[in-house]
C-alpha cells in the first residue's frame, strides 16, 4: 500500500497537515509525491527539506526543473523559462537558507523522472506508474508492449522530449493507457479525478489558488481512498 500526494507548491502547512492525516489513518505507510514541490506558494524551501526529511520518495516536477536549471544553467530554455511561472516566492523562501540550496538542488535533479512499480506478489502498491504530467498518447507508437521488462527504453524515449509540450513534465494531452493506473499531477483539477478509459487519476487539486491538498491511496494497483487538507491560509496569503 502507498500513498501518493499531488502538486504542492510551497504549501509547507498544508503538506505537514496532509501527512499527518495520511499516516494516522495508515500508519507505516510509504509515501510519494508527484512534484511542484516549489513556486506559488510561500514556502518552498520548508516544503523541500520537509520531503527530504521525511524521506518521502519524489518525480519532480517542471516548477522544479525550472529551478534547478535557473541556478545550474540560467540560459537553458527550462532555466529562463522559470522566470514567468512563479519563482519570485521560491527566491523569497531561500533568501535565509542559501547553506542547504546546494543539496535540495541536488536532490531534485537525482530524482527520476517517473517511478514504475511493476505487479508483484511481495508489493502490495504494486502496479502503478507515478509521474508528474504523464505519458502523452504522443509516445504511444514508441512505447514497448511490455515496458516493465524495458524500463531503459520507455526512459529514454521520455527523456528525448523532456522540453516538449507533448513531454512528463508538460503535458495536458490526453495520456496513454499503459496497461496500469498512471498517477498524476499537473493538470488541475478541483477534486481527484480517475479516469476510467485511460487508467489514470489526476491528483493535483490546486492548493496554491486556496482549493485543497490532495493523496490517493493505492493497493494492488487501485485507488481504495483519497484524502485532501484544505489550503492553510499562511501558505497563500
Amino acid at each position: 500500500m502507498i500513498a501518493v500526494i499531488g502538486d504542492i507548491h510551497g504549501c509547507y502547512y498544508t503538506l505537514k497537515n496532509l501527512v499527518s492525516k495520511i499516516r494516522q489513518k495508515y500508519p507505516g505507510i510509504t509515501l510519494y509525491s508527484v512534484g511542484d514541490l516549489v513556486d506559488r506558494g510561500n514556502f518552498s524551501y520548508e516544503v523541500v527539506d520537509f520531503i527530504i526529511s521525511e524521506k518521502i520518495n519524489f518525480v519532480p516536477g517542471n516548477h522544479d526543473l525550472m529551478f534547478y536549471n535557473f541556478i545550474k544553467h540560467p540560459a537553458s530554455a527550462m532555466g529562463t523559462a522559470w522566470l514567468y511561472n512563479g519563482y519570485e516566492k521560491t527566491v523569497a523562501s531561500y533568501n535565509n537558507h542559501f547553506d542547504k540550496l546546494e543539496q535540495h538542488l541536488s536532490f531534485i535533479n537525482q530524482a527520476p523522472l517517473f517511478i514504475n512499480i511493476p505487479a508483484s506478489p511481495s508489493l502490495e502498491g504494486d502496479d502503478c506508474f507515478i509521474s508528474h504530467a504523464g505519458v502523452s498518447k504522443f509516445f504511444k507508437k514508441d512505447i514497448p508492449s511490455d515496458f516493465n521488462n524495458d524500463i531503459d527504453i520507455l526512459e529514454n524515449i521520455l527523456k528525448k522530449d523532456i522540453e516538449s509540450p507533448h513531454g512528463i513534465l508538460w503535458t495536458r494531452d490526453e495520456l496513454v493507457n499503459l496497461g496500469k493506473l498512471q498517477i498524476v499531477g499537473h493538470t488541475r483539477m478541483n477534486d481527484v479525478t480517475f479516469k476510467k478509459n485511460n487508467n489514470v487519476v489526476y491528483i493535483d487539486t490546486s492548493v496554491y489558488t486556496g482549493n485543497k491538498l490532495s493523496a490517493v491511496v493505492i493497493a494492488n494497483g487501485k485507488i481504495i481512498d483519497a484524502l485532501s487538507e484544505p489550503t492553510n491560509n499562511d501558505d497563500i496569503k
